[in-house]
């Protein structure tokens, strides 16, 4: 059995769930600062390029912009784990706390149906780009839908564990 820092315990599937989603959690972290590194020294490069030595990267509008975009995508589900996305949830404060929890867990099992439709969709989309290159670099246009697949998945695990597990399973910063 799994206990979180002041959360139930998890066993059986659901812990696998978690622990699985967890690792994905600090892989990912680690893909976002590379990616968020490699925009900032590719948008720096292209900046002294353009004043310095009067010439430019072909690529660096195109790359920089999929490095920040798959940032934001990848950074998605670390939100939906911390439960720091914006939310109205005046009324549902106001609740008593059986049904504050009910709700929460049928929003998170929403919220999940929909993180398979954003993955069904990406899917889509993915293979509908795939044969299409990007305008500067030889690479497949359905690069680009890859982080959203990502996204669906990884989110979805999340969205699995604060369902069946319910609030107590969301975690703070200081448990990452």
């Amino acid at each position: 059995m799994t206990r979180l820092e002041g959360g139930p315990d998890l066993s059986g599937p659901l812990a696998f769930v978690d622990r699985f989603a967890r690792g994905i959690d600090v892989l990912s972290r680690w893909v976002i600062v590379v990616m968020m590194a490699a925009m900032a020294i590719l948008v720096s490069l292209q900046v002294f390029f353009r004043y310095a030595l009067n010439s430019s990267i072909d690529f660096a509008d195109e790359a920089s912009r999929f490095f920040f975009v798959a940032a934001i995508f990848l950074a998605l589900p670390h939100g939906i784990r911390r439960g720091v996305h914006v939310g109205i949830d005046l009324f549902v404060n106001m609740m008593p706390r059986g049904l504050h929890t009910v709700l929460f867990r049928i929003s998170a099992a929403a919220s999940a149906v929909l993180m398979i439709v954003i993955l069904w969709t990406g899917a889509i989309a993915t293979a509908d780009k795939w044969n299409e290159l990007m305008p500067t670099l030889p690479v497949s246009a359905g690069l680009y839908y890859l982080p959203v697949l990502f996204t669906g998945f990884h989110g979805f695990l999340h969205l699995v564990v604060l369902a069946v597990g319910g609030p107590a399973c969301m975690t703070t910063e200081s448990e990452t």
